[in-house]
């Protein structure tokens, strides 16, 4: 496979995780309805949990079956050299280090975070906003939640097959920055209208943006952390993600609870801007792009050589 379609792989894991989630935000209103009785209210509950622990179990049963450690073959010229140059007893603590080492990369690991912190925090407390300002539409809070990831997973594909062909990772990446940023001010600012169907648009130009640049977040970490390990960088991303949605969960749940969901949505636009503005710093250094131009260049340069040499042997040949 070539490299130009690393890219495309990327979005495609992407779009399948945001699939689940998207499954997340639909089932479990339908599920569990909004009931007064406790006993009903704790049985509906339980068969939710049943049903994720069979789908969980089933899962795991796949993945110990049919799931291997590598390709058969690398999906990269790149990879394969990656392969070539990584040590058997390479150490993961000394992978970690040198990726703190690496500025670039530090930087994206930050405004990683505050971009997929602040998705998980809109998730998470998106049915409570919604009920604030709608009170009875759960059903509909979990649809304007799915709508966010349906846009994401278009918002992915698009800018997956962008990257592919323009290679601007960087730049598309800051783009898709402030983009989420303006999708999350326009949605803080008509949540309170009073039109649902204001919401549905407005969250999901949001979520065009903001689940959208999750894969480019993987992507350029990749790029700038060649020939490192891309499990070892993804795990990072995804921990400073974790981090940043716990601890905005915990602070925007706080102010909706003593000032209103305005508040609480300012509060994260105002660490989006502070991602987009890190993101600005961030040098597009990269790493594997270079990698594939010079094992291409090499392969060549090794061609013309080999044919060259054969010339002369076959002139003499032809001469006898």
């Amino acid at each position: 496979m070539s490299a130009d379609n690393s890219s495309t792989i990327c979005v495609c894991r992407s779009v399948r995780q945001e699939l689940g989630i998207a499954i997340g935000f639909l089932v479990p209103p339908v599920l569990v309805p909004n009931i007064e009785d406790r006993d009903e209210l704790a049985y509906h509950i339980s068969i939710m949990f049943y049903i994720i622990g069979g789908v969980a179990t089933l899962l795991l049963i796949l993945v110990i079956i049919v799931f291997k450690e590598k390709p058969k073959y690398p999906p990269s010229r790149a990879q394969s050299l990656s392969y070539a140059l990584t040590s058997p007893d390479a150490s993961y603590l000394a992978s970690i280090a040198r990726l703190f080492k690496n500025l670039n990369f530090v930087l994206l690991v930050i405004t990683y975070g505050l971009n997929a912190g602040a998705f998980y925090a809109l998730s998470t407390l998106l049915n409570r906003m919604v009920i604030w300002h709608y009170p009875g539409e759960e059903v509909n809070a979990g649809r304007i939640g799915l709508t966010i990831v349906i846009a994401g997973m278009l918002g992915a594909v698009i800018s997956g097959i962008w990257l592919d062909r323009s290679k601007t990772y960087k730049e598309t990446t800051l783009v898709v920055y402030i983009m989420t940023l303006v999708g999350m001010v326009v949605y803080t600012f008509t949540l309170n209208l009073g039109h649902l169907w204001v919401v549905f648009i407005t969250a999901g130009t949001m979520g065009f943006f903001m689940t959208g640049y999750l894969p480019l977040g993987f992507e350029f970490a990749v790029e700038l952390t060649y020939p490192e390990s891309e499990g070892i960088s993804s795990g990072l991303l995804n921990i400073s993600a974790q981090v940043f949605g716990i601890i905005f969960t915990i602070s925007q749940g706080q102010i909706i609870d003593n000032y209103g969901t305005k508040p609480g949505n300012i509060f994260l636009c105002v660490f989006l801007t502070l991602g987009a503005a890190l993101t600005a710093f961030i040098k597009a250094d990269l790493r594997r792009q270079k990698a594939n131009k010079e094992t291409l260049e090499n392969k060549l340069q090794e061609e013309e050589e080999s044919s060259t040499s054969k010339v002369p042997t076959a002139v003499s040949e032809d001469h006898l």
